[in-house]
């Protein structure tokens, strides 16, 4: 499978009220995990809605699904992105994060459920 980008990441200050917006104006469902996460699955370019401080970045997320994480990031790095957050397991999988040379955040991951 070629890199797709699959997911859009956004830091929000209250998630239950950001899920209850997106369910009431598109009709979304979205998947509450834990208190400060939510997201829609399976609906193409999936949303996620983090509202975890320590964790959320400063702006949308856009995450990029990949076959091969560690050659991903090795790419990434070759090409001149700068690794801002190293790779680390979440719920679904792996993901790394870094910084294209405008200075936007990315993430890239691999899809691992388990």
């Amino acid at each position: 499978m070629p890199a797709r980008l699959n997911y859009v990441e956004l830091p929000v200050g209250d998630t239950a009220g950001s899920k209850a917006f997106f369910e009431r104006a598109f009709g979304w469902s979205l998947t509450a995990f834990g208190p400060d996460y939510a997201a829609t699955m399976g609906q193409g370019t999936d949303l996620g809605l983090n509202g975890d401080a320590a964790e959320a970045t400063t702006g949308p997320l856009a995450v990029i699904e990949v076959d091969d994480l560690e050659a991903a990031q090795a790419s990434v790095e070759a090409a001149g992105g700068v690794i801002v957050r190293p790779i680390f397991a979440f719920p679904g999988g792996r993901r790394f994060h870094f910084r294209e040379p405008s200075g936007n955040e990315l993430a890239v991951y691999v899809n691992e459920p388990g």
